[in-house]
């Protein structure tokens, strides 16, 4: 790497406003098909369980880095 400092021209800050302004999404819509194939799938009860587990022993976490 380079320690040279540079001044961004007006295109970079241009492309750098643009850039700011783009908002993240999905690139395209589902399809019916895959509609149909995401609506017949079941939870499974293990992960909903491991989950649950999980979300518990966060909020009863103690010690150094805890939130109040």
């Amino acid at each position: 790497m380079t320690d040279d400092r540079t001044r961004p021209n007006e295109q970079t800050r241009e492309a750098e406003r643009a850039e700011a302004e783009t908002h993240s999404g999905a690139d395209r819509m589902p399809t019916p098909e895959e509609e149909q194939v995401a609506d017949a799938l079941k939870p499974d009860p293990e992960v909903s369980k491991h989950e649950k587990e999980m979300t518990e022993r966060g909020a009863k976490q103690k010690g150094e880095g805890r939130l109040p």
